[in-house]
């Protein structure tokens, strides 16, 4: 009877441990995602403050040859955001997917 306690005991200690990192693994993930939509949200906000920006200047504009730079200038300036933007996404969930796996390493005790 000893023996199938210990084979029990051991079984359940390796379900909560399981359970615990799973639960944990949620628990990052779902703060992983919150990160994420924030940094989207943000770069929608710098993006549409450079719009308005670019449309205020184009509104004041006195010729043909203002608005088109200030279109160009703001086309070029939109790409290099871009970038930034999808640099600073793609490193984040880059980290996101390296914590993942370290949280599943064997940990050594």
């Amino acid at each position: 009877m000893a023996k199938t306690e210990k084979v029990t005991e051991k079984a359940t200690e390796t379900v909560k441990k399981a359970g615990k990192s799973i639960k944990e693994a949620t628990e990052k993930a779902a703060s992983n995602a919150s990160a994420l939509n924030s940094k989207v949200i943000d770069h929608a906000e710098e993006n549409t403050r450079a719009a308005f920006a670019a449309m205020r200047s184009a509104a004041s504009v006195k010729s043909v040859q203002d608005l088109a730079k200030i279109q160009a200038d703001f086309v070029k300036e939109q790409g290099a955001r871009s970038m930034t933007h999808v640099r600073e996404v793609g490193d984040m969930i880059a980290q996101f997917g390296r914590d993942t796996m370290a949280a599943w390493r064997p940990k050594k005790d």
